[in-house]
């Protein structure tokens, strides 16, 4: 069966927020990234700071990878890592899943590995394989973008390196909306949500051990994902996902701190968790 079929096309509605009432502003928690936006899977936006704002997004464009694989490939395909995988990783100082020239992994462990450790390696051989050919992957990835009505984003790569153009420019709004079709895949739900994903070695490949860059998931229960990314003009990005009181939290938090992040994240998941429970 393809993966296409796991995907709802739903369109996921989003409502303008609403105003925040004295008791809500007092205790909404501070937020210092540059954007940010929170919403609620019954369309309640519970927070927005310069949401419509076009900016890099760092590896939070690895989200759209992922999807856009996922409407094409099988689980069980197999592809085989290149040189120029390696390379173009290791060129541009990206984080990397360690992947060989040669080695072979199933589409369910390369999504491990891209979205994990953030492997631009694996990002690659993703795009190079469903393209066919990275030029062409792009292209469907900004043919997805419109089609979900994400009307201010714009990718240039399949992982968000600063070349060419940034990775391309999103917002914090148009990236929540995209989790949300994202995370009505139960493969990707699966994916983003595990800590550590291991492969034993094969005659195929060796063994590797991908860890989670979204610390979110040990910190706080009921997490779903999503992703981390940072690049010097995206600053450190974050788009997590948690169940509160009976609905899916999704937010988006852009231009913010290594650290922080994790923090600021933990404490809006609970406060928009407050409103749905108090209305």
């Amino acid at each position: 069966m393809r993966i296409g079929g796991l995907i709802s096309s739903a369109v996921v509605a989003l409502v303008v927020g609403f105003g925040s009432t004295p008791a809500q502003a007092a205790n909404e928690p501070a937020v210092k990234a540059k954007e940010a936006y929170i919403v609620d899977s019954a369309g309640t936006v519970h927070l927005g700071k310069r949401e419509t704002r076009r900016v890099p997004v760092a590896s939070l464009v690895k989200v759209m990878t992922a999807y856009v694989v996922l409407r094409e490939a099988d689980l069980s395909d197999v592809i085989t890592i290149s040189a120029a995988d390696v390379k173009y990783a290791a060129k541009g100082g990206a984080a990397t899943a360690g992947l060989r020239k040669g080695e072979r992994f199933t589409v369910r462990d390369l999504l491990y590995a891209l979205m994990l450790p953030s492997g631009a390696d694996a990002a690659n051989a993703l795009a190079r394989h469903y393209g066919p050919g990275k030029t062409a992957f792009i292209a469907k990835m900004n043919r997805t973008a419109r089609s979900l009505g994400l009307t201010d984003t714009r990718y240039t790569n399949a992982d968000g390196m600063p070349t060419p153009a940034n990775g391309g420019y999103s917002t914090a709004a148009d990236q929540a909306k995209l989790a949300q079709y994202a995370l009505r895949s139960s493969i990707f739900t699966t994916v983003v949500g595990t800590k550590v994903h291991k492969v034993s070695k094969t005659a195929v490949h060796r063994a590797h051990t991908w860890r989670n860059t979204n610390k979110l998931l040990s910190r706080a229960d009921g997490v779903l994902g999503v992703k981390t990314g940072y690049t010097n003009a995206a600053g450190y990005c974050l788009l997590f996902a948690g169940e509160r009181n009976g609905l899916q939290i999704v937010g988006v938090l852009l231009g913010d701190q290594n650290e922080r992040r994790f923090s600021t994240a933990e404490k809006l998941l609970d406060y928009a968790g407050e409103q749905v429970a108090f209305g």
